[in-house]
């Protein structure tokens, strides 16, 4: 056995596999230069860890495999690494979630055929896909490197992820005290990511219509959404009459000077500074007969 040493199946490989060996890598489990392609049983006996080949799905001896008719499971290979991961705590549960629902669910239902094509739509799948050299008669060397490429790439595209789960984390006591003062808005004096949080800590039972937060050198107003799922909806609408309006027009309709941009879309707003923003909403609440605590 080759410790840090990993085996996949040589030929064409798809984001599965180029996803579970990123992910191997970014819990530092394996070497790159101990990444071998290949369906020489031989060599794949002497890997620490084998993905989607050898027709064994095991944790206990690090095999993951999902295409033996004996495994009746929806998970792809990527799916079964991050299942292990959690199960050895090389990741917490909680980021074993995120990474879950924000990209290797998407991965193992690709792969199974689960989801499918949508004209106009590039999946992460699909991206990863296109590492694959163009030529098909290229040679083995050729498919080799690219999928350090694939991997490389799927690599960092974690890294970020985990940076952004990360520091999303460290905000969550910020959106937990302003959620606590449990009024119809809420205000940040710094831009954070709130979202998530604020559905974490039971968002959908609290009041808040409304999220003010400075963006650049501005502030915006922006609607919250009644649910985690329905975030493109808003508990309270925008006024139609300011919709898709900026500057001069905007000003003119809503009658504060600060006015810069409402989305036609009428969930988020840009106001000069936080007064402004404050009087936006100050007015919306006015206009629907809603009283402040």
């Amino acid at each position: 056995m080759q410790p840090r040493s990993f085996g996949t199946h040589d030929g064409s490989f798809h984001a599965d596999e180029v996803t579970a060996c990123s992910l191997l890598l970014l819990v530092d489990l394996i070497d790159r230069d101990k990444i071998h392609r290949t369906r020489d049983p031989k060599i794949l006996a002497k890997c620490e860890y084998v993905c989607d080949v050898g027709g064994v799905y095991d944790p206990q001896i690090k095999r993951f495999d999902h295409h033996q008719v004996d495994y009746q499971g929806s998970l792809s290979s990527a799916g079964m690494v991050l299942n292990y991961l959690k199960e050895k705590e090389f990741v917490s549960q909680s980021f074993y979630n995120f990474l879950h629902h924000s990209l290797i669910k998407g991965v193992d239902a690709h792969d199974n055929g689960v989801e499918m094509c949508q004209d106009g739509v590039t999946s992460f799948s699909d991206v990863v896909s296109n590492f694959l050299p163009i030529d098909y008669n290229s040679n083995a060397k050729e498919r080799f490197y690219s999928f350090l490429e694939a991997a490389e790439f799927v690599f960092n595209h974690l890294k970020r992820l985990r940076n952004r789960f990360l520091y999303t984390k460290e905000c969550k006591d910020k959106v937990k005290e302003t959620m606590a003062k449990n009024k119809l808005y809420l205000e940040f004096d710094e831009p954070l990511p709130w979202i998530d949080n604020f559905f974490d800590l039971k968002g959908e039972e609290h009041p808040a219509l409304y999220v003010i937060m400075p963006t650049g050198d501005h502030w915006k107003l922006r609607g919250i959404p009644p649910n985690s799922k329905d975030r493109m909806k808003v508990r309270l609408p925008l006024p139609k009459k300011w919709a898709g309006l900026r500057d001069h027009e905007l000003q003119q309709v809503s009658g504060i000077e600060g006015a810069i941009f409402c989305h036609k879309g009428q969930f988020i707003s840009i106001w000069e500074n936080k007064k402004d923003a404050f009087a936006a909403m100050h007015k919306i609440f006015k206009e629907h007969g809603i009283t402040e605590k």
